[in-house]
């Protein structure tokens, strides 16, 4: 394989070049976690797919585990480099597996158990952004004593409830009314005793992919529905992705700068993605960090990375390779 030629700038930050035959061959067996049991299986399944396809292409031996079924015996009697984690949501992305993987003292890829675990928590995600001065839309906990008109009328009106600790939008709606609250929390604690709601910015809406410390190029969302929902992210051919995203230079330097520090701020390392709102004055409001985001021909790092000029292979190896380093 070629060396790649890859350098974005993000204050004086470049991508280091790698030499795809020399990582592969250092990297020799590793585990592709994937699969497992949350919600997000089927999502983590696909990613998983795509991730072992292109890490074999380039040569990489590896061994497939779902991790639904029992496989700490896998773990234990392989010689692995590392496991990269291809697992969304509940018991992959929440610290789980990187402290069972920690245990077991074999490397992987990605962010630790404490930034893992944080990020899978939205509140307290929203907390620590607040108390570190980082711009985030005004939100509050729901219980079933809320006063819901109180609630949304403190949320300007509209906001977006949302499962705590639940990715790929699932369970969240948009709102509007004190009765759709009611039913929004109601439907959302189905999946998650911890809910919130969120003042919903009308604006744009973009994400940031974050790669060894580097921002990729920010791409612009644009459903055709009222918010960036499951269908949207999975299903949906009518979404659209724009990058370049349309800002000018300055303002995108400053979207990839408030992604980075707030991928900096949780403690997250390795890769992810920062999803982050624009209002109609053009002011920027973290919403969410991915730790582990999905990896299927719909989602969003493979995109920037490509705008970045990495091929699909090329930015698995390059996550791949995160192992090596630990």
């Amino acid at each position: 394989m070629s060396e790649q030629k890859v350098q974005l700038n993000n204050d004086s930050r470049t991508l280091t070049p790698l030499n795809n035959h020399e990582v592969a061959s250092s990297l020799k067996t590793i585990a592709v976690l994937y699969g497992g049991t949350s919600a997000e299986r089927e999502i983590s399944l696909q990613s998983g797919v795509c991730a072992i396809e292109a890490l074999r292409a380039q040569g990489v031996e590896v061994l497939a585990i779902d991790t639904q079924y029992p496989f700490i015996e896998q773990l234990q009697n392989t010689v692995l480099s590392g496991a990269f984690i291809a697992l969304h949501g509940v018991g992959g992305e929440d610290g789980q597996i990187q402290g069972l993987l920690e245990s077991l003292n074999i490397p992987y890829t990605g962010s630790g158990v404490l930034a893992s675990a944080l990020c899978m928590d939205k509140l307290r995600t929203k907390q620590l952004w607040c108390g570190m001065r980082l711009p985030t839309p005004r939100f509050l906990t729901l219980t079933q004593s809320t006063n819901w008109q109180e609630a949304i009328d403190y949320l300007g009106g509209e906001a977006m409830v949302k499962p705590a600790h639940e990715g790929s939008s699932i369970g969240m709606s948009r709102v509007n009314t004190a009765e759709s609250l009611q039913q929004a929390y109601n439907d959302a604690a189905q999946y998650d005793t911890s809910v919130l709601a969120e003042q919903f910015i009308v604006g744009a809406e973009y994400t940031v992919a974050i790669l060894d410390g580097v921002a990729l190029p920010a791409i612009k969302l644009e459903p055709n529905s009222t918010f960036y929902d499951f269908n949207a992210k999975y299903l949906a051919d009518d979404t659209q992705y724009l990058c370049p995203c349309g800002l000018n230079s300055e303002d995108e330097a400053l979207l990839s700068q408030l992604a980075l520090s707030a991928f900096s701020a949780v403690g997250a390392t390795g890769w992810g993605r920062v999803d982050i709102m624009a209002d109609q004055d053009g002011k920027f409001y973290l919403l969410e960090v991915n730790t582990a985001p999905g990896l299927t021909t719909h989602s969003l790092v493979p995109m920037a990375a490509q705008a970045a000029g990495l091929s699909f292979e090329d930015l698995m190896l390059r996550i791949a390779s995160q192992v090596l380093e630990a």
